[in-house]
Order: C-alpha cells, then sequence, then structure tokens
C-alpha cells in the first residue's frame, strides 16, 4: 500500500533533516506559511517547506485516507537549493527515492 511505504519515507525524511542539521525547533511565521509561491521559495527555505508543509500535509493525506500526489519533483529543487552542499547528497537521494516513489504509484 502507497500510504505505508510514503509514511515510511517521511519518516526518513524527517530523520535525515536532523542527522543533516536542517531541522527546526521553532515554527516559521504565519505569514511564511501562507506563502502561495512553489515550494515557498519567497519566505522559506527548501528545508523549511519540507518540514513545515511537505511533511505535515503528505502526512495528512496518509492519516485521512486521502489519494497522494502522483505528480511530484522534489529533486529538482532539493539540487537547486543545496547546489553548494554536497553534504546533502544522501537527503537529495532520498528526495528522488520519494520522488520515484510517488511518481510509479
Amino acid at each position: 500500500m502507497p500510504h505505508i511505504q510514503t509514511a515510511q519515507f517521511l519518516k526518513q525524511l524527517e530523520q535525515q533533516l536532523i542527522q543533516s542539521a536542517l531541522w527546526s525547533q521553532t515554527a516559521p511565521s504565519e505569514e511564511a506559511l501562507a506563502s502561495t509561491a512553489p515550494f515557498a521559495c519567497d519566505s522559506l527555505r527548501f528545508e523549511q517547506w519540507l518540514q513545515f508543509i511537505f511533511i505535515p500535509k503528505m502526512n495528512q493525506l496518509i492519516d485521512q485516507g486521502l489519494p497522494l500526489p502522483t505528480q511530484i519533483s522534489l529533486t529538482p529543487m532539493a539540487e537547486q537549493a543545496w547546489v553548494n552542499h554536497q553534504d546533502l547528497s544522501r537527503l537529495t537521494a532520498l528526495l528522488g527515492q520519494i520522488d520515484d516513489f510517488l511518481t510509479r504509484q
């Protein structure tokens, strides 16, 4: 079932963000979270978008048994956002696995 595997990917993503020191203890402002720009790129760093928008929304879909997105492309944004951070290659690879898994569903 794609929901179970996706939940596992999201947990791995959270762990990788923590291990990479990209997990924030403080939430961004409501205004920043309300951005309508793709990935909220005008108000959040990509890792903040993952933590405060992507992971919660995906968990909500899973919890409610709703369809998961099948057209997803996180990896190009990660590669752009973290272009100077080769140390984040494992995190980028995990996002690629999430992209591939959801696109195949």
